[in-house]
């Protein structure tokens, strides 16, 4: 029996990496001198080689803060308030150089150290999978088309385009793509996946999810901001008579990597949880951290850029069938993710519900979109690039409410089924799985003007264009997801079970691949 394994010397402190190597050679020098004690093999080794790191833990005081949102309202200040408290627990973190809130901060559960909506940190040499969340590359996809037919038949198009609700597509109705058939799936937060990335391609999901019908009107002047910011390249696309406006109908998608990116992000968020107890104490499961030079690092950045290419390639499936079935082109194209992380020298920029603003490698400010609610223009912006606010703006309007307090304010489907009519009229809402969703209309979200002026007081983005509103296709309430049922236990009673049965089935499935 080995006096001392690469276990042992991680469980005693040492970081895994080459390290680990040098210090068995050692060890195998003390046993050849006759030494059997692991105890004093190890004081040996800090004698001799080096001493394992110190253990981090959480700081007494948070790093900075930066707020880019003026409550205004009660609701709002309670909002703003429970906000600040997660992100004043997660900021203790000792990797987290500083953060911010936007003008859509919204708390996202009670967990210490959760990162709220709304909510974005800067993190040194490391990833913490919870502050991207398990929607890993949550994100909006816009194609602009000349419009083929009437709004209704388009949208009658585009329910046949997408698929919304639990689960996956049928396994005859499947959508094959080349994203698929990547050599990416020996990578060890990957593997073991495939299966589940084939069958949701051209699949939303639940929850905020939506595919939106738009016009926007393009003119002489949008055209010009576009190729003075560097944009010339998408200015192009747009076939223009000088000195004319022309309107296009575009369509905008919102979603993320659906099963895949969920499991890829428990495996994460498990690896981070291993890794910090080596390498730290009594840090809350929230705020776990890879080191990303390490292997694991390494490896779930890989897998976390994949996502990200897979995500796109769903949303383009949806808009090339949907063009398909209209008979239409795409004439230009625009996307950002929202969830995710970004790498920027050796910082981590890490968002949940934050759309980057910052210049890109060719020094051009960002293109992005921020939706407000499906009643209200989704928004072209280009990027502020404003440092003290980690350069984002808000990915939406978020929400003052939870989607059960919503429902409490209209106990019954009378007043549900009137206030759901009234938000939404001059717009056609289809809700794929049926059942309307009264936590997912204009009512459940902060007030689109005032996110909208938050976003130019702070300087966040320059809105260049308005997508205005023509239709919207939402899951709605299909019984079978658990947003669409009443609270019969508290919220945190429903989380922890949850969050229990997570964790026996997925170290279940993962016992094997670890």
């Amino acid at each position: 029996m080995k006096l001392l394994t690469s276990n042992d010397l991680i469980a005693a402190g040492y970081e895994p990496g080459p390290v680990i190597k040098d210090l068995l050679a050692k060890v195998a020098e003390y046993e050849a001198r006759g030494i059997n004690d692991p105890k004093y093999a190890l004081k040996l080794l800090k004698r001799d080689v080096a001493a394992p790191l110190p253990k981090h833990g959480m700081r007494e005081r948070p790093v900075a803060l930066a707020e880019a949102i003026v409550p205004e309202s009660k609701d709002e200040r309670a909002n703003v308030d429970a906000v600040r408290r997660q992100m004043h627990q997660l900021l203790k973190t000792p990797v987290i150089a500083r953060g911010v809130i936007l003008p859509d901060a919204c708390p996202a559960g009670k967990a210490p150290a959760e990162i709220p909506v709304g909510g974005a940190i800067a993190v040194e040499s490391a990833i913490i999978p919870s502050a991207h969340s398990a929607d890993i590359c949550c994100s909006m996809f816009a194609t602009f088309y000349e419009e083929r037919s009437s709004v209704a038949k388009e949208l009658d198009a585009l329910m046949s385009a997408t698929r919304f609700g639990p689960e996956h597509r049928h396994l005859d109705d499947l959508v094959p793509d080349p994203v698929n058939d990547e050599n990416v799936w020996t990578n060890r937060f990957l593997r073991g996946l495939r299966d589940r990335a084939r069958t949701q391609i051209a699949d939303q999901g639940d929850g905020n999810h939506f595919a939106y019908l738009g016009e926007v009107e393009v003119d002489a002047a949008l055209l010009a901001v576009l190729r003075l910011t560097g944009h010339g390249e998408l200015a192009a696309r747009f076939e223009l008579p000088d000195g004319m406006t022309k309107r296009y109908r575009v369509l905008v998608t919102h979603h993320g990597s659906r099963s895949l990116g969920a499991h890829v992000f428990k495996r994460g968020q498990i690896a981070a949880e291993k890794h910090v107890a080596r390498a730290a104490q009594h840090i809350p499961a929230a705020a776990a951290w890879l080191d990303a030079k390490s292997d694991t690092g390494r490896d779930y950045w890989d897998a976390l850029q994949y996502v990200a290419r897979w995500t796109k390639a769903n949303h383009r499936a949806i808009h090339r069938r949907f063009l398909e079935r209209i008979g239409g082109r795409s004439v230009a194209e625009v996307g950002n993710e929202h969830n995710f992380v970004w790498q920027r020298g050796d910082t981590f920029f890490h968002g949940k519900g934050a759309t980057p603003a910052w210049k890109d490698s060719e020094g051009r400010p960002q293109l992005g979109l921020i939706p407000l609610n499906m009643a209200e223009p989704i928004l072209l912006v280009l990027g502020g690039d404003r440092d003290e606010f980690l350069s984002f703006a808000p990915h939406g309007a978020g929400r003052n409410l939870s989607r059960t307090a919503m429902r409490r304010l209209f106990p019954d489907e009378s007043s549900r089924r009137t206030a759901i009519e009234r938000s939404t009229e001059g717009i056609d809402v289809r809700w794929f799985c049926g059942k309307p969703d009264l936590s997912e209309t204009p009512l459940a979200y902060k007030d689109a003007a005032k996110v909208k002026e938050q976003i130019r007081e702070f300087g966040l983005a320059e809105v260049i264009a308005e997508i205005r509103p023509l239709g919207c296709i939402m899951a709605g309430d299909s019984g079978r997801s658990w947003r669409d049922r009443e609270e019969a236990l508290t919220p945190k009673q429903k989380r922890q079970i949850e969050h229990r049965a997570e964790r026996r089935r997925v170290s279940r499935d993962l016992k094997d691949e670890w």
